[in-house]
C-alpha cells in the first residue's frame, strides 16, 4: 500500500454529511489519511471538504437551482474526472461512500471508472434491490445500511463503523501472486463444466494461468472489459451461450455489443467454441411451461429450462457472430465440436438436433472472413480429447504471435 495514499470518501454531504464525516473519523481512527470529496448538488459540504464539486457547478452552468437531473450529471462527470486523476497520480487507496438511492447512483457511478483491485465499498439504504446494473462488471462490494441513513445512531453507526473497517482492510491487500504465467481467459456456464475444467487442467499443466469467466451476461462482458484493458495474453472462448440468452431473453442475457468483438489493434488471440450456442435457457419449469414452447425440444434443468434453438435462430446468431468476428480476423480461429454443444445437446440428449447445428455451421462458413480458420473435430465439447486440443490449438495460438 502506497503509505501517502489516502482513502475518498465520495457523497452527497449536503444530505448526508453527518455519515461521511462520521466515516471520516472512523477510517483517521484506524490510521487512515483521507480524502473528502463532495457531490451534493443542493448546498456546499457543511464541513471542510478536500474537494467540494457544488462548488464548482455554476462554473458548468449548473447550479442549486437548475433541473436536477441536469445537475447530477453535471457533477458526476466532475467527480470522476476528479477520482481518476487521483488515481492516476496515486493519490487514493481506495474510495466509499454511503447513500439512498441518489448516493448510491452517484457513489458506484464514480466508483466505476477505476479499475479492478481499487477498493470500492458503497453502504446502501437499496442494497437489497438488483444491483446488475449498479455493480455492473465492476468489483464493488454492496453493503446494506438496513436501517435508513438519516444520521448516525446506535445501529447506523455500527454499520458504518464496520464499512471502514472494510475499506481499511481492503487497502491493506498484502497477498501477490508467487509466479507470474500468461493469463488466458476461459469463458464457461453450467452446461458445459466438465469442459471448463478439462480445459483449465491442459492449460494449467502447459504453465498458463486460466482465468475463468461465468458467461452470464455480466462474466462475458467483464471479460471483454479485461481483455480491453491488457489482462490477458488469450481468450479461450468456451461458452458464447450468451448470444443466445441474449436473442431469446433469457437468464444469461444482459451482453452489450462488446461481447465477441475483438479489443481494436491490440492482438490478442481468441479461440472461439459454440459452447451453449444450442439453447437458450429460461425461467420456467416442467410445470409451467409457456405455449409457445411446448412445440420444442426442452431440458428441464431446476427454476430453469433450455430450449433448443431453431434453424432461424441459429442462422441468425452465425451471421451475428460472424460480423463480429471478421473485425480482426488474424488473431481468431473457431472450433466446433459436431457431437454436441453441451450436456443435453448429445446423442439421445434431450436438445441433440445435429440438423441445426451444422445449419450454424454452414452459415459460419458462408459469412466468415476466409482467414479465419474454422476446425470441426467429431467430439462432443465436453469430452476430455476436445479439451486437449482446444488447448493445444490455444497454446499454439500464443507462440504464433511471440514469434
Amino acid at each position: 500500500m502506497n503509505q501517502s495514499a489516502a482513502i475518498a470518501i465520495v457523497g452527497t454531504f449536503d444530505s448526508k454529511g453527518e455519515e461521511h464525516l462520521f466515516l471520516k473519523k472512523r477510517i483517521e481512527h484506524r490510521g487512515f489519511r483521507t480524502l473528502t470529496i463532495n457531490v451534493g448538488t443542493k448546498a456546499p459540504s457543511p464541513f471542510p471538504a478536500d474537494v467540494d464539486l457544488f462548488l464548482r457547478l455554476k462554473d458548468h452552468g449548473s447550479g442549486s437551482t437548475d433541473s436536477r437531473d441536469e445537475a447530477i450529471q453535471t457533477i458526476l462527470a466532475l467527480a470522476q474526472n476528479v477520482i481518476k486523476e487521483l488515481y492516476q497520480r496515486k493519490k487514493i487507496c481506495g474510495i466509499i461512500s454511503a447513500g439512498g438511492g441518489t448516493g448510491t447512483h452517484l457513489g458506484t457511478s464514480i466508483m466505476r471508472v477505476l479499475p479492478l483491485g481499487m477498493p470500492k465499498v458503497m453502504v446502501s439504504t437499496v442494497a437489497s434491490r438488483n444491483m446488475a446494473k449498479i455493480v455492473g462488471t465492476k468489483d464493488i462490494t454492496m453493503m446494506h445500511s438496513v436501517v435508513d441513513l438519516l444520521g448516525v445512531n446506535s445501529i447506523s453507526g455500527g454499520v458504518l463503523d464496520r464499512a471502514a473497517g472494510a475499506v481499511c482492510g481492503m487497502a491493506q491487500k498484502q497477498w501477490e501472486p508467487r509466479i507470474v504465467k500468461k493469463r488466458i481467459a476461459l469463458t464457461f456456464f453450467g452446461f458445459i463444466t466438465q469442459a471448463a475444467e478439462n480445459v483449465k487442467e491442459c492449460l494449467e499443466k502447459m504453465t498458463y494461468e486460466v482465468i475463468a469467466f461465468h458467461a452470464n451476461g455480466t462474466g462475458g462482458m467483464a471479460m471483454e472489459e479485461l481483455a480491453a484493458e491488457g489482462y490477458f495474453h488469450g481468450i479461450l472462448d468456451l461458452a458464447t451461450h450468451e448470444l443466445a440468452d441474449e436473442l431469446k431473453n433469457g437468464y444469461c442475457a444482459g451482453i452489450g455489443p462488446e461481447r465477441l468483438m475483438p479489443p481494436q489493434g491490440m492482438g490478442i488471440p481468441r479461440l472461439v467454441v459454440p459452447g451453449g450456442l444450442d439453447c437458450a435457457v429460461l425461467e420456467f419449469t416442467r410445470d409451467n411451461v409457456p405455449d409457445e414452447l411446448k412445440d420444442r425440444k426442452i431440458f428441464f434443468y431446476d427454476f430453469r429450462s433450455a430450449i433448443r434453438l431453431s434453424v432461424e435462430e441459429t442462422q441468425f446468431l452465425a451471421t451475428q457472430i460472424s460480423g463480429k468476428l471478421n473485425d480482426g480476423p488474424s488473431d481468431i480461429k473457431l472450433l466446433i465440436p459436431t457431437r454436441g454443444w453441451s450436456e443435453a445437446d448429445r446423442k439421445d440428449g434431450p436438445l441433440y438436433d445435429p440438423t441445426v447445428s451444422m445449419a450454424f455451421i454452414q452459415k459460419m462458413k458462408e459469412e466468415l472472413n476466409p482467414q479465419i480458420e474454422i476446425r470441426e473435430v467429431d467430439l462432443h465439447i465436453n469430452d476430455p480429447a476436445f479439451a486437449e486440443l482446444a488447448s493445444s490449438i490455444m497454446g499454439n495460438m500464443l507462440q504464433d504471435i511471440s514469434k
